[in-house]
């Protein structure tokens, strides 16, 4: 739960990234420019706690940054807890999620979904180096997407 792909995917490897996939896509986090969210955060919740949670939780942390935001973001949950720069978004190369995220897992125990889980298990939780030019592709979508969705002024 909590995937979705923005954009059309195009042939593995080749080219500029034309899609997202995005970690944690609630209708409570993602502006619409995005697309259609999984469903809500809320949903999402769960009391079973990943048994490999902090190393999640580290990986989630030590994304490259696509797009800062100063700052904190409310608990939309309603815990009256804030999260610095909880509306910045990272990545790894391949997946897009929000600073805030990591805090949702901890607290709440949100769903992943499968596939990034089993990704950053498979990259032995290791955010891998960073690329510059796919980053740079992927950090102008994810700003045009929130450009398209009126997230901040031009």
């Amino acid at each position: 739960m909590g995937e979705h792909t923005a954009g059309k995917a195009g042939e593995e490897g080749k080219g500029p990234i034309t899609a997202m996939k995005i970690a944690g896509f609630f209708e409570e986090l993602w502006p619409p420019s995005f697309g259609a969210p999984v469903g809500s955060l809320l949903d999402s919740v769960s009391s079973e706690v990943y048994e490999d949670s902090k190393e999640i939780a580290k990986y989630l942390l030590s994304g490259h940054d696509l797009f800062s935001v100063m700052g904190s973001s409310g608990d939309v949950l309603g815990s009256g807890e804030t999260v610095l720069g909880g509306d910045s978004i990272f990545s790894d190369g391949d997946w897009v999620w929000r600073g805030d995220l990591c805090f949702y897992m901890r607290k709440y125990n949100v769903r992943l979904p499968d596939t990034f889980l089993a990704h950053v298990r498979e990259k032995q939780y290791l955010v891998p180096a960073e690329k510059g030019t796919e980053l740079r592709n992927l950090a102008q979508k994810v700003q045009d997407r929130l450009r398209a969705g009126n997230y901040f002024p031009e």
